[in-house]
């Protein structure tokens, strides 16, 4: 296969068109280095970009409208209509038709993405609650995009420069969390971690720690079961593999001594154990990067964050930070390739 000649394609899916996901998106598109390694596409409408830039008083962001891929322009920030008319906008407030814009640039992109004529997706945040419909349970983008792509799983990896944190398990209310969390779970989201980091990273036999469930990691059974019962048991069955796999940890305190700095990810057991102490630590700077996929996928640590939306305050960084992974990961699959 040979490797691509061109500079790639780093679509952007728009969002929630009355959250800062324009806003974000914008700025984050100023920054000169973009143009010269990339060509951004962003999946949304031009009288929406046209509204915040106009808001903002952003006057140095410039873009082109194009009707399909196939009038891109080099060195310019393209912008495609998912639809005809742009939804209104009234920025900090939850609506159907922000919803549904959402979810035709979401699913454009995609389809562009699962066929090649994008190199990666950038998603901007989305509200769950205006895209969710009786024909759509939407829970978010990462099981939006698996399941799209014909994915059996992915992984949801945190990543902020050398600090990643994967999850066992997602987007799972708390309650349910000890039904997912099986040995056969924890092995293969390890595996999905490992790989990620030679693949997408190009880490050479990757370290990762495995956090415990319980407080303080079960206490030897004295706190609960299933790291006595499973997670041991699965961490040895990665040891025998020679995968490099250490733990179980109990979380506070792993974190609270920064321990995540001598290892290159993390495997959390539910959503709040890994994000919270990633977000407390690497907020401004965080990406949410689905592994696991045939394709690359990104998106800012961040939601739509409606009461600051149209206001001039929302940080970039992330959002900045996501499109350069994102490219990133693209040039590494290419060195590989090559």
């Amino acid at each position: 296969m040979n490797v691509r000649k061109n500079k790639p394609i780093i679509g952007i899916s728009i969002g929630d068109i009355n959250g800062v996901g324009i806003e974000v998106t914008i700025k984050a598109l100023s920054d000169n280095r973009i143009l010269k390694n990339f060509i951004p596409l962003i999946y949304g409408h031009g009288k929406a970009i046209s509204f915040y830039k106009k808001v903002l008083s952003i006057e140095d962001f410039n873009f082109v409208q194009v009707k399909s891929l196939e009038d891109l322009q080099h060195k310019r920030v393209n912008v495609i209509n998912v639809m005809e008319e742009c939804p209104e906008i009234i920025p900090g407030v939850e609506t159907q038709e922000a919803g549904k814009m959402a979810l035709a640039a979401l699913s454009q992109a995609v389809n562009d993405l699962k066929s090649g004529q994008i190199q990666a997706l950038v998603t901007a945040p989305v509200n769950k609650n205006n895209i969710n419909s009786e024909e759509l349970n939407f829970v978010g983008h990462t099981e939006f995009i698996t399941n799209a792509v014909d994915a059996k799983e992915s992984l949801m990896l945190m990543v902020s420069e050398n600090f990643r944190v994967g999850l066992v398990s997602g987007h799972v209310p708390l309650s349910k969390v000890p039904e997912v969390v099986t040995k056969e779970k924890i092995i293969h989201k390890s595996n999905l971690l490992l790989n990620s980091l030679e693949k997408d990273f190009g880490i050479n036999k990757p370290k990762i720690a495995i956090l415990g469930l319980n407080p303080h990691a079960g206490e030897d059974g004295l706190l609960g079961t299933e790291e006595e019962e499973i997670i041991k048991p699965a961490i040895k069955e990665l040891k025998d593999q020679n995968k490099m796999v250490f733990g179980p940890y109990p979380s506070d305190g792993f974190f609270g001594m920064m321990h995540q700095n001598k290892f290159d990810g993390v495997l959390a057991m539910y959503h709040d154990q890994g994000l919270i102490p990633f977000k407390s630590i690497a907020f401004s700077s965080g990406v949410n990067f689905t592994a696991g996929l045939p394709v690359i996928r990104t998106s800012p640590d961040h939601g739509t964050a409606y009461n600051i939306a149209g206001k001039n305050v929302a940080d970039e960084g992330s959002m900045r930070a996501a499109i350069f992974l994102a490219a990133d990961i693209v040039s590494q699959h290419d060195q590989e390739l090559a």
